[in-house]
This record gives C-alpha cells, sequence and structure tokens, in this order.
C-alpha cells in the first residue's frame, strides 16, 4: 500500500526525472517521447534496444543519458572478434599470490552502452544474457553481483546486414522495449545544425542526477499502485500475441512482466501513484513488438509485428474507470480509480 511517504518520493522522482530529460532533450533534438521511453525504461529496471538507420543518434541517446547519471559508464564496441571474456571478465593466475585473480569485464558498470550489439558472434551476445535477466556474472563457478542500477543500452543497424549476427528470441526478450529514433523534422534538424555544428554537447553535459538518486527513484516507481482490472488488460494483451494469425511466435510471460513495470514508470513520471490502462496501451508496441516474430504469410502481406500490436489494441475490452475510487487507510481522500472492461475498441489511444 503507497504511503504519502511514498508519493513525496514520487514528487521527487518527477524533479529528478524533469532534470534528467532536458538534460538529454540538449543532445537529442525533437525527440521528446524517444527521451521519455528511455526513462521509463531505467526507471523500470530495464534495458533499451535502440534500433534504426545510421546516424540518428542511437549512441549519442545512450551516451547522453549515461552521462547525465553520476554513475559508471562503459561502452563496448561488438565486433566479429571480441570474446565472451571481454565482456564478463576472466580469471588470472597471479604468479605473487600463486592463485587466480578476477578482472571484471565492461559489463561490470551501472550503465554499459553496447554499440552495434549484432555485430558480434551469437557466443559473445550469450555473455550477456545472464548479466541482463540476473544482475550477476558467474565465472569459474563464482558468483558475481552487477552494481546497481544497472542497465544495458544497446544499438543495432536494422539496414546493413553484411558482417551481423541477427539477435536470438532469447537475448531480444531480455531488452524491455525496442526504439527507433527516426529523421528528425526539418526544423529540430536546422537546430542541430547550430548546436552540432561547432562542438559536441555531449562535451559540456554534467550530471544532474546521481547513482543513489537513481535507487531511490527505482524504489519509489515499485510502490506505484496497479489496480486487478489493468494487470488483467496487460495479461489479455500479451496473451493475444500468443494466438494471432500473423504471429508464429507471441510474447513471453517476460514479456507481460515488463509491460507492468513499465506501466508503473510511465505513471510514475506523470506525477500518479497508480497505472492506467492508457500507460499499458501507450507501452505495447516498444514492449511488445520486438519479441513477436510474423508468419511467412504475413511476412508476404508485408503486415509488421507492429501492425498487430496495434490490431490487438483495438480489439481488446478496455477497463474503464467505474465511476469511483479505491478508499485510502485512516479516513484519507481516495485517489485511485476503480475499473470496469468496456466493449473493445471503445477506447483507443
Amino acid at each position: 500500500m503507497t504511503t504519502y511517504d511514498d508519493r513525496a518520493s514520487l514528487t521527487d522522482l518527477t524533479t529528478t526525472a524533469e532534470r534528467v530529460r532536458r538534460s538529454v532533450e540538449g543532445v537529442i533534438e525533437g525527440k521528446p517521447e524517444v527521451v521519455r521511453l528511455s526513462l521509463t525504461v531505467l526507471l523500470a529496471e530495464g534495458h533499451l534496444l535502440i534500433e534504426d538507420v545510421p546516424g540518428v543518434g542511437k549512441t549519442m541517446l545512450a551516451k547522453a543519458l549515461a552521462r547525465s547519471i553520476d554513475c559508471s559508464v562503459r561502452r563496448i564496441q561488438f565486433t566479429p572478434d571480441l570474446l565472451p571474456s571481454d565482456i564478463t571478465g576472466v580469471s588470472i593466475f597471479d604468479q605473487q599470490r600463486r592463485d587466480f585473480e578476477f578482472k571484471p569485464g565492461a559489463i561490470f558498470a551501472q550503465i554499459v552502452i553496447g554499440d552495434e550489439i549484432n555485430r558480434a558472434s551469437p557466443k559473445t551476445q550469450s555473455a550477456l544474457l545472464e548479466s541482463m535477466e540476473e544482475r550477476q556474472v558467474t565465472i569459474d563457478g563464482h558468483t558475481y553481483e552487477l552494481p546497481d542500477p544497472f542497465m544495458v543500452v544497446a544499438t543495432q543497424n536494422p539496414v546493413e546486414m553484411e558482417g551481423t549476427y541477427p539477435l536470438p528470441e532469447a537475448q531480444r526478450d531480455r531488452f524491455m522495449a525496442r526504439v527507433s529514433i527516426g529523421y528528425p523534422s526539418p526544423e529540430a534538424e536546422l537546430q542541430m545544425l547550430d548546436v552540432h555544428g561547432g562542438v559536441s554537447p555531449l562535451d559540456d553535459l554534467q550530471p544532474v542526477a546521481h547513482a543513489h538518486d537513481i535507487v531511490k527513484l527505482i524504489d519509489a516507481v515499485r510502490t506505484v499502485h496497479v489496480a486487478d482490472a489493468v494487470r488483467r488488460y496487460a495479461v489479455e494483451l500479451v496473451g493475444a500475441t500468443r494466438s494471432h494469425p500473423d504471429l508464429r511466435l507471441g510474447a513471453s510471460p517476460r514479456a507481460t512482466l515488463h509491460l507492468l513495470r513499465a506501466a508503473k514508470a510511465s505513471a510514475a513520471l506523470s506525477g500518479r501513484d497508480y497505472a492506467l490502462p492508457d500507460d499499458v496501451q501507450a507501452l505495447a508496441t516498444p514492449v511488445l513488438a520486438h519479441r513477436l516474430l510474423p508468419t511467412a504469410q504475413a511476412q508476404l502481406n508485408r503486415r509488421t509485428a507492429e501492425q498487430v500490436v496495434l490490431e490487438i489494441i483495438q480489439r481488446t475490452p478496455v477497463p474503464t474507470s467505474a465511476g469511483g475510487t479505491a478508499p485510502l487507510p485512516g479516513g484519507q481522500e481516495p485517489g485511485r480509480p476503480l475499473y470496469h472492461q468496456q466493449q473493445p475498441g471503445a477506447r483507443r489511444l
């Protein structure tokens, strides 16, 4: 149950998140929705996959987010000759001590930037699986905990496929959300020429939040209330992907959990201590689409996973406010809406 102290921390969350947002938007012009999604994934304890054509600022977004927070940052340039030990670390024999000493790899940072992740071999990509899911690394029978907070921000180019290895489904499923930056508007591109024409704005970017602040904000997000009807709505959306005729692979139970966590973070960023169906709807496409595999017939018909998710949203009944709010303990004012099911398509984003 959320208390008033928790609500105060949500106020701190919106203030701190606003500072980080302004800092990142000083580098990435004209893409506020992309920046907000990045913050949502960070506060939801997830990992972000940035997939887009070259030159639109994928790595710039990842670096701007990392530099806006005073925490440890490592960048990994994925190449075909990269080894798993380069990521996780390796045990080296110390001649003086006559014992093995563990040398941590690049994954031991609070924000890890994986550039062109699909350039590495599947063997190297699999080195990220344990760290992204369990936030730990196991080497030679010893388990090492990763720092808190921990987030992987990976980029990949979906167009140039020479010398690349597509991410397997298990790897893609560990990313909470996928975002495409897209080309900027003419006005934003003109502004970019003024800002980036002389020096890189990353050079002057200073941290506006500390790592321990982000940990507190993550704890505040966990207190966000989600009504049973909203939980069922998320389960129904994800379940519909598993039986859709245009999909040969639907979303996993991990996707349901990621969707719920992202909805709670989105609600907290909006200053609410409860999640709405709108939060689930707004995040359904970035959280679910990259996990889905269309059938061969759907690909021939040029049906994308994003189109399938939008169709599922339109067909799934949406819980709406039942005209009342849930009471708070101690005679406090009610503050959370109650829900009932509405006919499909009656309320859509």
